[in-house]
């Protein structure tokens, strides 16, 4: 295991002042990177440790955050804020590039090599990325099966993998099939991995607060969503110093 340098990072993105979070791998060198977008409700402890395990694994590693430092406790609220921004492709962008160029001016960052990972609304902005002809080396979500506008699917220069669960109501089977139809016309490179009996944000421990419907925890398929990422991650970026899978610590 390597030697992980953490910074919190402030920079303006949808007219706030977000709040990032910085992992860096031991040494000077220049790195692959990854640009991390967190579930709906916002940027936490868990989230952060996403990165902490990448950087272990020698990726420079950004959590961007969504909300100007905010968790929303409250999903009637949460669901304020997400909604409209999941509405707005353009606003999704602008909070992206915001942070990617944040994770580009980090001189440890090879500019050259960045992946896109993010779960529920951090995994739509990191498609819309994507769909905005952004060079990613890859772009990795979980629970983010939206469509984009007509047509700019094929702006997608790079692998797209993506989980969901079985048994999630917010992203049910027209919603996957509509996914993979664009993908598919569009030409990407993609794989869907459907994961058995899981509800949606399955990756993501319990919370002490209350949670929209459909939300549940499935400590196995979470643990199978993180190898998926790291592999799609050492297939299409690959770090020659990473010996194995580091697993964000609950």
């Amino acid at each position: 295991m390597t030697t992980v340098t953490t910074r919190t990072i402030e920079y303006p993105a949808d007219g706030l002042t977000m709040i990032g979070h910085l992992a860096l791998p031991a040494g000077v060198d220049r790195r692959p990177a990854v640009l991390i977008g967190p579930e709906g409700p916002g940027l936490n402890d868990f989230q952060r440790r996403r990165a902490d395990a990448l950087a272990e694994l020698g990726y420079v590693a950004l959590a961007f955050d969504l909300h100007g430092g905010r968790w929303f406790t409250d999903p009637q609220e949460m669901l304020a804020r997400v909604m409209p921004l999941l509405a707005d492709p353009d606003r999704m962008r602008g909070i992206g590039h915001a942070a990617l160029d944040v994770l580009r001016a980090e001189p440890r960052t090879d500019p050259d090599r960045i992946a896109a990972i993010g779960y529920g609304t951090g995994g739509v902005i990191a498609l819309e990325l994507g769909r905005d002809g952004v060079d990613l080396r890859a772009i990795g979500t979980v629970n983010a099966l939206t469509t984009g506008r007509p047509g700019e699917a094929a702006r997608i220069r790079c692998p797209v993998w993506a989980g969901v669960g079985s048994e999630d109501p917010i992203m049910p089977a027209g919603q996957r099939d509509a996914f993979a139809a664009e993908m598919q016309a569009a030409g990407v490179d993609w794989r869907l991995m459907v994961y058995g009996g899981a509800l949606h944000a399955f990756h993501h421990p319990p919370v002490d607060q209350a949670v929209v419907p459909g939300v549940g925890y499935h400590p196995l398929h979470a643990q199978r969503a993180w190898r998926d990422i790291v592999d799609l991650l050492a297939e299409c970026l690959p770090v020659t110093t990473a010996k194995s899978v580091a697993r964000p610590r609950n």
